[in-house]
């Protein structure tokens, strides 16, 4: 079957916090975005399809600003500072192919930043025993609204009986004093839910003494005089009256309520900050009437009188019913509401006005719309919605004409059971329309039976009533309507009275026992026939052997008495109480102000019974609390302020209606009077003067019927703020090259402003004392927690300077940091050096090269290498040890090994501190007549980096080695080992510089590029472009063309032949040399290619100047092979 939608949910989500239908954009960062939902259910076969309104017109939901989801049940909008254009009412309409259900409306607001507008106050000047108003004019935000007067320390303005807040923030002085004159009242207004306060600026009262104070009569300052001698006031049910009356007079007057024709409810006369006021909570129509208040002095008397008036939202007393109707039926549906004034009640029909959508023949009233001859089209989602001046409610009613078969829910051949003499109920649940008539017969005699023992009842279901074991068998049960008519079977189990059979375990069978009538003992079984009342008791069993006896008693059960009424959680069923043994009556301990359920569940070793039928509803009678709420403490809040919370009262605890805490608060041990606030919610903000002050705070709850008993004081203290002082530093000793001890003084109590949590170290390291490097400024952090003056400092880099500074830390967070604090640590040993690898092995040598430690930790003093043979066997070698004191020393050749021996070698670098951790490696020495073995894989190791090479002397023998990257079995590489002569490379180039060629050359290159210049400098005047590319492909060199003509090998893993007739390219990467009519790499510097005398020293990086070109190419010099 196809449903109706409904719409079953329909929210506003807020991503922290849920603020109804406002949020607060865009200035709060923590509110990310706002998301709508609506929720329907339409059955799994009716595909739903949701549509929104704002402001009565259609919602796009293709904007791009938003994101939909739930195929358009849910739109987000997120915080993208576009938010505010989305205010306004949105309505949910959710529609199938039957109807179209519509939700309630709600607003969404998005309220501004409240702010005080920026204004120059004029002083006020007043006589002494003048009144005064100091107005506040808070700006308007999003309720509720919190005010208070302070001064510019955030001290509270006292108030008392002269001194009073109205409840629009204006303070008001029935007469002013001396101590009344200061230049900085100042009114806060705050926003909790904006989480947001704002302050006027400061106002300047001066009071001029006067020797002669006129005593008057009261004069009432509010309500306003202009509103004369009476006002009308009007409240809602529920809601809190609040009536104030402040009168202005020398001496100050006195404040009296009454209620004219009738009594002041009790306790509704409240002293607030010592002004009398009447405030009357959960306000009902009994409350309406004409109060008024007297303001008294010795001189006279001033009255005024308020009107009230109770008024409520509409609420339902009835609800239209969704209903299911067959083609030409009737029907009704009404829907009424209360309220005061009296709501109004409009129809649609699927979400329009009903009168856009009339039927013929259907009788349409405010309260009520009757259906006659009802027609498939009737089909649809009818809307009922009550509106007065004070809200709107909305509720739907599926109205769903079908014509259908009847359909049995109940399952086919169920079966059922019962014992002679009880009744039977066979159950046959139908849906149908047009109405449907039910009848059951027995399968064998087919005929509906009849009878006084037989009944039907409306949901199908058969009752037998007194059977006997006849009436077991199979019975079809008949709907039938205009449509047509279904059956199922149902089978029926007719037991004789019980039978109970104990059995005794491990029993001896004994010879059968016959007592007269029921009873029947057979050797281990005990058989009762036809169970009776009087068989109710404890039976034993005993079995024994010629070594054993027991006996097995069962107890009686124990009772459990459950109860329903926690409001909290309706439904949900909680342990009450336990009854031992045969009792069957219990007295409860019950809490006021609940509506109680009972059952009872009986238990034994086998396990729980089912429960019985819950009891009726009980209500106990409201009591005022007699307990207070629990875990009152103080929440993370800013400086001078408390936010005060505490665990609420469940609701099994609160005993009555009108649940509130009263909290009261003083400075610790002060002879102050206790201030008081009175909230509903379990939090209260507090401005305090002082930082971080001890205060005595209770909390007590109160309702309807009274107070709780007398709370308990706790020591909460306000809000903390940041230290303001930095500890000193008194010294840094060194434990050793990477450990310290640093020692402060601690910071005075009064300036760390909380809860000392403990100190913090701040260190960075600023440069190597190795090789004076400079180091950036990264901070570490350590902390020492609670009240100490000192903490040891770990992992620092040895030879190394460090700078360090102590900071005090509470829970608001760090203070001012100490003047930084210079030290050194000393040299420690160094780390392992990186590798370790044997590069070469022969019957009695091995070759070992190594790299430098990541970490000197100092001077590098050397070496310490240690060997020892370790062959397959459980002994090993004697350790020897060898000093290498060249630090720059990368290999060693050790000497007078044995041959096909294994060893394991030790390599430790040294500073002047010592050696540190080894590296280790192993390899073995080869046998009588093997070729030595060289170890290298993986090709060249090619470096990116151009070393230069220092100014060879003349004659001097110089050996250039081609290693690689690791280490495989390769002789060849070894064994073409490339050796230069710098006395050769002399010799090429004796005499070039007393060439003519040569000189005639280099005069050539010098005219083309003062040439070049001149050119570039004449385009660069014009607005041209140079292009060196041109010029080179125009006058290329011939050198640098033979260089890029030349072809150079490459090695690889693959391709392991020793060089031959010219060096390959050992760097693919390297920079090509400048063009080639630059004579700058000839000129003096560190990287020229000619020494004094003019010779070619064997390397090629010329450098760069400002403007030189760089080419993509590579280029390499040839040097001849030593044969």
């Amino acid at each position: 079957f196809f449903r109706l939608p409904i719409v079953t949910a329909f929210s506003w989500l807020v991503s922290q916090s849920v603020l109804a239908a406002t949020v607060k954009m865009p200035w709060t960062e923590w509110l990310k975005q706002q998301t709508h939902i609506c929720h329907s259910s339409g059955g799994e076969k009716t595909k739903t399809k949701f549509l929104w309104n704002k402001d009565d017109k259609p919602f796009n939901l293709s904007d791009p600003r938003i994101i939909v989801s739930n195929n358009g049940g849910t739109f987000r909008i997120p915080n993208d500072g576009h938010i505010s254009h989305f205010q306004g009412k949105y309505r949910c309409f959710a529609s199938n192919k039957l109807g179209i259900a519509m939700s309630e409306e709600i607003e969404f607001i998005v309220p501004n930043t409240p702010k005080f507008p920026k204004e120059k106050i004029d002083p006020l000047e007043v006589e002494e025993g003048d009144p005064i108003v100091l107005p506040c004019n808070p700006p308007k935000g999003l309720p509720p609204l919190h005010i208070y007067w302070m001064n510019i320390e955030l001290e509270h303005i006292k108030q008392d009986e002269r001194v009073y807040m109205s409840q629009k923030g204006d303070l008001y002085f029935a007469n002013v004093e001396e101590q009344d004159s200061r230049n900085d009242y100042c009114c806060f207004a705050a926003f909790p839910r904006l989480r947001t306060i704002v302050q006027k600026m400061p106002m300047k009262l001066t009071v001029n003494s006067s020797n002669s104070i006129k005593q008057r009569k009261p004069r009432l300052l509010l309500p306003p005089p202009e509103s004369g001698s009476e006002s009308s006031i009007t409240v809602l049910k529920g809601d809190t009256l609040l009536l104030e009356c402040f009168a202005e007079g020398l001496p100050t007057p006195k404040v009296a309520w009454d209620k004219m024709g009738g009594d002041l409810p009790k306790g509704g006369e409240s002293k607030n900050n010592s002004v009398d006021t009447l405030k009357i909570e959960n306000v009902s129509y009994e409350d309406k009437g004409n109060y008024r208040c007297t303001a008294n002095n010795f001189l006279g008397s001033a009255t005024h009188e308020f009107h009230v008036t109770v008024e409520e939202p509409p609420r339902w007393t009835k609800k239209p019913q969704s209903g299911v109707y067959s083609t030409g039926s009737s029907g009704i549906l009404l829907c009424e509401a209360e309220g005061r004034p009296e709501p109004t009640i409009k129809w649609r029909v699927n979400g329009l006005p009903i009168e856009r959508n009339p039927f013929s023949g259907d009788v349409i009233s405010p309260g009520e719309i009757s259906f006659t001859n009802v027609q498939p089209n009737h089909t649809a989602v009818y809307q009922c919605e009550a509106s007065n001046v004070h809200g709107t409610i909305l509720a739907n009613a599926n109205i769903d004409v079908v014509d259908v078969r009847p359909l049995i829910q109940t399952a086919d051949e169920e079966n059922y059971a019962t014992v002679v003499g009880y009744s039977a109920f066979l159950h046959c649940e139908f849906f149908a329309s047009p109405e449907a008539i039910v009848s059951w017969q027995k399968v064998e005699e087919a005929k509906p039976l009849d009878g006084r023992r037989y009944h039907v009842h409306e949901n199908g279901t058969l009752q037998i009533t007194e059977t006997t074991e006849e009436d077991a068998g199979s019975y079809s049960c008949w709907v039938e309507n205009a449509k047509g008519k279904t059956a199922v079977t149902a089978n029926l189990d007719i037991r004789s009275n019980f039978i109970l059979i104990l059995l005794c375990i491990n029993g001896h069978k004994a010879s059968t026992h016959f007592f007269p009538g029921r009873i029947i003992i057979d050797g281990a079984n005990l058989t009762i026939s036809n169970v009776t009342m009087e068989d109710e008791g404890i039976y034993s069993c005993s079995a024994h052997t010629s070594f054993l006896m027991c006996v097995s008693v069962f107890p009686l059960p124990e009772y459990i008495v459950e109860f329903e009424g926690n409001k909290e959680e309706p439904g949900r069923w909680e342990e009450l109480t336990r009854v031992q043994g045969k009792e069957t009556t219990v007295v409860l301990s019950l809490a006021p102000y609940v509506r109680y359920q009972f059952r009872v569940i009986a238990m034994n070793e086998v396990g729980r019974s089912q429960p019985s039928h819950p009891s009726g509803h009980h209500e106990t009678p409201p009591a005022a609390p007699d307990k207070n709420p629990q875990n009152i403490r103080v929440q993370a809040s800013q400086p001078k302020e408390m936010i005060i919370k505490w665990e609420p009262l469940k609701a099994m605890e609160q005993n009555g209606p009108g649940l509130e805490y009263r909290v009261t608060w003083k400075p610790q041990g002060a002879p102050v009077e206790w201030e008081e606030e009175t909230v509903t919610n379990h939090t209260l903000r507090v401005m305090t003067p002082a930082v971080y002050a001890p205060y005595d705070v209770q909390v007590q709850a109160i309702n309807h019927l009274g107070s709780g008993p007398e709370p308990q004081s706790v020591i909460l203290y306000s809000g903390e703020d940041y230290p303001d002082t930095a500890p000193v530093i008194q010294g840094v000793d060194v434990i050793n090259s990477t450990l310290v001890k640093v020692t402060w003084s601690t910071v005075p109590k009064e300036r760390v402003h909380g809860h000392l949590k403990g100190y913090q170290v701040n260190w960075w390291k600023t440069k190597s004392l190795l090789d004076g490097r400079t180091h950036p400024k990264e901070v570490n952090i350590l902390r020492f927690s609670g009240q100490r003056n000192y903490g040891m400092v770990p992992s620092l880099d040895a030879f190394s300077e460090f700078h360090l500074t102590v900071l005090a830390y509470n829970s608001k967070g760090a203070g001012p940091e100490s003047e930084p604090f210079i030290f050194q640590t000393p040299e420690g040993v160094p780390e392992q050096p990186t590798f370790l690898k044997v590069i070469k092995v022969d019957k009695d040598t091995a070759t070992l090269s190594w790299g430098l430690p990541k970490k000197l930790n100092g001077n590098l003093t050397g070496y310490l290498l240690q060997y020892q043979i370790i062959n397959d066997t459980d002994e090993i070698g004697e350790l020897h040890d060898i000093n290498i004191t060249t630090p720059s020393k990368p290999s060693w050749r050790l000497l007078n090994l044995s041959a096909t021996t294994k060893y394991k070698f030790y390599l430790r670098a040294c500073t002047s501190k010592g050696c540190g951790k080894p590296i280790t490696e192993e390899s073995a020495t080869l046998g009588e007549g093997s070729k030595s073995v060289g170890k290298i894989s993986e090709g060249v190791n090619l470096t990116q980096k151009i070393h230069p090479v220092e100014s060879f002397e003349p004659g001097a023998e110089h050996v250039v080695r081609l290693l690689t990257k690791n280490w495989v079995d390769n002789n060849s590489i070894f064994e073409d080992v490339i050796e230069t002569r710098g006395r050769e490379y002399a010799g090429l180039y004796d005499d070039i510089s007393t060439q003519g060629w040569f000189i005639g050359l280099m005069c050539a290159i010098a005219l083309l590029t003062l040439i070049l210049l001149t050119v570039c400098f004449v385009k660069r005047n014009k607005g041209g472009k140079y292009s060196v590319k041109e010029k080179e492909d125009l006058h290329p060199d011939p050198e640098v063309q033979s260089a890029k003509d030349e072809t150079f090998g490459e090695y690889s893993d693959s391709d392991e032949k020793p060089l031959k007739g010219s060096l390959r390219s050992l760097n693919r990467d390297m920079q090509a040399t400048e063009s080639a009519d630059s004579l700058v790499e000839y000129g003096e510097g560190d990287h020229g290619l000619f020494n004094e005398d003019g010779s070619f020293i064997g390397a090629y990086a010329g450098s760069k100047e400002k403007g030189s070109v760089e080419s993509n190419g590579s280029s390499t010099a040839t040097f001849p092979l030593r044969a």
